[in-house]
């Protein structure tokens, strides 16, 4: 790794750094330079730069912009980022080849690059869309990757939600969850954990509220830039056949959803498929309005959400997360689409399952 100014930022290469990974998604974004004329490309956001970088971390704050800019052109990849920063990544987060340009914490990172560009960079947000289906397709080390996370993520659901009893509160179930997603190397994204008398919202941010009867929690954590989204739900005293019977039916839905996932289909044919699926299963036409019903994984939480004007075709080795819901129910697990069919990423052999349209789905946990 280089740096073009401030001695004594020393040069440390990545040992786990996968060349093959770099030189294959390298390859991508050079043919959008190729197709549209451009000499190089500027990247700005997390999941960009993290997909073309193999997963290295570049925020301090979650909330917060990235604390680099990565222009990429013909001869090579410079990351523009501030002073404070750079030493560190350098150090702990980028691959050996990264040409690393220190700005004053005061400065301006565009500036910065838009000097080092030999002509005027294309902008990430003109090529969204070709960005996308750049890294639709995981390799085989990003599969791996992306495979163990959720794994683990699965896995702390099962530990969290086996110990809870009625009257933990929400707010313990998601403090544990997040203590559990730190301890694996993960950045908790988000976390949601609804109690009985909270059952309605979608959405739930965790409260002081105790669960009840009946409870459902949210992980959505992020390790080398790939996000697993995970959904479980907990009972006591046992099940109502109402719940029971939504619990079949919202699983009949994802069943479609799934079914309707093979290579060559294209995302806005997929919504068609959840809106008609929601009334063949009883739970009406208009409820694809009260909730986003999910898309493409990988990089982002949803990349993208999926809507009726989404027309990104669906390609083998992409990873989806589905997560159809009802009043009172959701299902949510991460997905890879295989040339076998789909493979349940979020799995913990734990957790209890019954077996719909021959793919094993998680049922409620009844402690």
């Amino acid at each position: 790794m280089t740096t073009t100014s401030e001695p004594g930022l020393e040069s440390f290469a990545d040992p786990v750094a996968d060349l093959d990974e770099r030189a294959v998604k390298r390859s991508r974004v050079m043919s959008i330079l190729d197709r549209t004329g451009h000499d190089s490309l500027l990247l700005t956001t997390n999941t960009a730069m993290t997909w073309y970088l193999g997963g290295s971390r570049l925020h301090i704050s979650l909330a917060g912009d990235p604390i680099a800019i990565l222009l990429v052109d013909r001869e090579r990849d410079h990351l523009v980022t501030f002073n404070n920063e750079a030493d560190r990544l350098m150090r702990e987060e980028l691959p050996a080849d990264v040409v690393v340009h220190p700005v004053p914490w005061h400065g301006s990172l565009h500036d910065v690059a838009g000097r080092l560009a030999p002509s005027r960079p294309l902008e990430e947000a003109s090529v969204r869309r070709e960005l996308r289906e750049a890294r639709q397709s995981l390799l085989p080390v990003e599969t791996e990757q992306y495979a163990e996370l959720n794994r683990e993520v699965a896995g702390a659901l099962t530990d969290v939600l086996s110990a809870v009893r009625p009257h933990t509160a929400e707010r313990d179930v998601a403090a544990q969850l997040a203590a559990r997603v730190i301890a694996m190397g993960a950045e908790p994204l988000v976390l949601l954990c609804n109690g009985r008398e909270r059952s309605a919202f979608r959405h739930p941010l965790p409260t002081a509220a105790p669960l009840g009867r009946r409870a459902m929690a949210v992980v959505c954590a992020r390790r080398k830039g790939m996000v697993a989204n995970v959904t479980r739900w907990v009972r006591f005293e046992g099940s109502t056949a109402a719940e029971r019977d939504a619990e079949a039916r919202i699983a009949a839905v994802e069943a479609d959803i799934l079914a309707a996932t093979v290579p060559g289909a294209r995302l806005d044919g997929i919504f068609e498929t959840i809106r008609s699926s929601y009334e063949v299963h009883g739970f009406g036409a208009d409820q694809w309005r009260l909730h986003h019903q999910g898309g493409p994984a990988g990089y982002a939480g949803r990349d993208p959400r999926v809507t009726a004007s989404t027309g990104d075709p669906v390609v083998l080795n992409q990873a989806f997360t589905w997560n159809p819901s009802g009043p009172g129910v959701k299902i949510e697990d991460t997905v890879l689409l295989t040339p076998e069919g789909i493979r349940v990423l979020s799995v913990d052999e734990r957790w209890p399952t019954v077996e719909v349209n021959g793919l094993m789905r998680p049922v409620t946990l009844e402690v």
